[in-house]
């Protein structure tokens, strides 16, 4: 693909980014650009679903299990994680019921340039596929929701429950992100000290997302997706999916060259996570941020909508990062992620 200035300008976390050990620009662009050829499936690959029962007295055990997963693909699924089943049905159920909303009353709340918080649609254009990701999402950061909220008249009890939930994904993040900062020689609230929500510099995001049904005359076409390929611009990723609404593939580093795409079967009880640049580059690159990308149905799969929500737990604007060895320099969360914004409209 040429031509990129057809990518959205907002400020997101999961838009397509350029990985911390190489330059930012063209180069980078190119090699993403890539990844959009329908490459292999492979289920040798394991994403490790990981139990966090019992997760103070069973730390240590956690710990190693999350390390291991985390330095081997990048992703793994966590189950026992405290977060009430019941409470993630809901909060898909308000998803569900704000995209049913109509075209209009969605639209008072837009996107904010810059921001990352309010409603889009299928402005989302990668480098690795060239067409609009077939979605629309509505982004949650907590500074920066001013006169983005529906109202009780239009959705009842949507803010109390997106908010809530919204913590819940946050205290999960920072526990673990917690087991990682003490293998990299950190202390346990480090990374939490780094993504306080209490201050104007919070940038994490909950992102609710819904893939549109998909259409019959797309079905077998080599060029269709749901979500093109990428890695996140952020610390960790939080993905809560439901179970028969498939799609999500990762690439792990090692099958990069054939892409041999792995799947990462959705479930209710499970949240997979997924390592981000932001922590690949704070741990020197020893935790990966890998490329992973929604496909599109095959024939004889469900080709309805597909629901999914998204926490990305991105370093407040002020925080530094700056990782143990020194490998790379000091930078603030807020200019790393605008040198990611900026590698994505290089021309």
């Amino acid at each position: 693909m040429s031509d990129i200035t057809t990518l959205s300008d907002d400020h997101r976390p999961e838009a397509t980014a350029p990985r911390p050990d190489a330059p930012y620009g063209m180069a980078e662009l190119n090699r993403e650009a890539s990844m959009g050829g329908l490459g292999t499936e492979t289920t040798d690959r394991e994403i490790r679903r990981i139990s966090l029962a019992d997760f103070d007295s069973r730390r240590e055990q956690i710990t190693a299990e999350l390390w291991s997963a985390a330095t081997d693909i990048g992703f793994f699924q966590v189950v026992d994680h405290g977060i009430d089943l019941d409470d993630v049905a809901h909060a898909f159920d308000m998803s569900a019921k704000f995209f049913a909303l109509p075209g209009d009353v969605k639209a008072q709340y837009p996107l904010k340039k810059g921001q990352n918080a309010g409603w889009e649609h299928t402005s989302q254009v990668r480098p690795s596929v060239g067409t609009p990701d077939q979605k629309e999402s509505y982004q949650l950061t907590l500074p920066r929701m001013d006169g983005l909220w529906p109202s009780d008249a239009e959705l009842a009890g949507f803010r109390t429950t997106i908010l809530e939930f919204e913590r819940r994904c946050w205290r999960l993040a920072m526990d673990l992100l917690g087991c990682f900062a003490t293998r990299l020689g950190f202390d346990s609230e480090f990374f939490t000290r780094a993504h306080d929500p209490g201050v104007d510099t919070y940038q994490s995001t909950l992102r609710l997302l819904h893939y549109y049904a998909f259409p019959e005359d797309l079905l077998d076409t080599d060029n269709a997706w749901r979500a093109g390929a990428h890695t996140d611009f952020d610390a960790l990723t939080l993905l809560f999916q439901r179970t028969g609404q498939g799609g999500l593939q990762v690439l792990p580093g090692a099958e990069a060259h054939g892409q041999a795409w792995t799947p990462v079967e959705p479930s209710d009880d499970a949240i997979t996570c997924n390592i981000g640049d932001m922590l690949m580059r704070w741990s020197d690159d020893r935790l990966p941020s890998n490329f992973h990308r929604v496909r599109a149905p095959r024939r004889g799969e469900d080709t309805g909508p597909r629901y999914s929500i998204a926490f990305f737990a991105q370093a407040n604007t002020d925080a530094v990062i700056e990782s143990a060895a020194g490998k790379y320099p000091p930078i603030t969360g807020g200019d790393y992620i605008a040198q990611r914004i900026a590698a994505n409209f290089a021309k």
